[in-house]
């Protein structure tokens, strides 16, 4: 690395910013920003944008710059990352860092460029590439992706699912859902409204899911006290979710999932799919820490599927490691 130059790997994900150097996670703040709209005025970015969700006055808009994984809003992507950048980077006029940003697979050459041209604004006289998310996330977790052999990854983000096959430092076939761990929420919200007339938000369909949630039925059932607001009335109710209700919410937005991978396998060569079965299936994302989910694939798809080491920092930590190895890969990236 040069003197006054850093590495960074960047995961830029709907729902968290998570940037590694060397082998570590240097950074991860919530992909959130709180503006006051009428001065049009940054307020808050990251956690501190995070507390503020469903708890602001009408003037103040507590916003998700990107949504199922690509840019929404450019300017509010870019002033965050100038933000977050300046916390690992220090003053930008003095260092220029070598930036590879994770992006996910299948996003269109607008939506690429536009991720590439926000990091670019920032470190400016920097340099700047781009790497789909599943092949950061393969190098995140040491999969031999340099040989001919399979190798398959399914990653599940806040605001995408990802299911690639790898060969060759390349993908030989990928897919794209444009749904993710924010789905699910929405999923346990319906599910709430439904069964008990009640209206709760985002966070606190998180906070259940966090806590209780699972994918498969457990031995433990698990039980979580909310509040949320009676339809009806407009009044605040108690009420309880246990692990079996969270299962039950969530099968429908899983199975698309699940639909996704099987359409990756269907494309993937014989030969391949024949080591992948060997291998089995790489879960990462912080959608694989729901628990039971990687019991769950393996059964739906009768491909073993596995948990890795560090599902939530395994792409930042591939992305960085990309680096070095961009010449060789290069050639297998859509030009920008």
């Amino acid at each position: 690395m040069a003197l006054f130059s850093k590495d960074l790997g960047i995961d830029l994900g709907t729902m968290f910013v998570r940037i590694a150097e060397g082998d570590q996670i240097v950074l991860q703040e919530p992909t959130i920003v709180a503006v006051n709209m009428e001065e049009e005025l940054m307020l808050a970015v990251g956690e501190e944008a995070l507390g503020m969700l469903g708890r602001v006055t009408e003037t103040i808009e507590v916003i998700r710059p990107l949504q199922n994984g690509v840019v929404a809003y450019y300017e509010l992507t870019r002033a965050l990352l100038e933000i977050l950048l300046k916390k690992v980077s220090g003053p930008l006029r003095i260092f220029r860092p070598r930036v590879m940003i994770a992006h996910p697979y299948d996003i269109t050459s607008v939506e690429r460029r536009a991720v590439h041209e926000a990091v670019l604004d920032v470190i400016r006289g920097g340099n700047a590439q781009m790497i789909p998310q599943p092949l950061a996330a393969a190098l995140g977790i040491d999969l031999p992706i340099g040989t001919p052999s399979g190798n398959m990854i399914v990653l599940l983000g806040g605001g995408c699912s990802q299911a690639a096959v790898l060969a060759m430092h390349d993908i030989v076939s990928g897919e794209t859902l444009r749904q993710g761990g924010l789905y699910l929420d929405e999923a346990i919200v319906t599910y709430v409204r439904r069964k008990y007339g009640l209206i709760i938000g985002q966070p606190t369909a998180e906070q259940a899911k966090l806590e209780i949630g699972a994918a498969v039925p457990q031995d433990e059932e698990k039980r979580i006290d909310l509040q949320g607001q009676d339809q009806v009335t407009g009044l605040p109710r108690s009420f309880s979710l246990t692990t079996g209700e969270i299962v039950e919410a969530v099968q429908e937005p899983l199975e698309n999932v699940f639909e996704m991978v099987r359409l990756v396998l269907e494309k993937t060569p014989p030969e391949l799919a024949s080591d992948i079965i060997d291998r089995g299936i790489a879960l990462c994302g912080a959608g694989a820490l729901l628990r039971g989910m990687d019991k769950l694939m393996t059964q739906k798809l009768g491909v073993p599927t596995y948990l890795v080491d560090n599902p939530i920092s395994c792409v930042a930590e591939g992305a960085v490691r990309t680096i070095e190895l961009y010449p060789i890969l290069q050639r297998n990236f859509p030009q920008l």
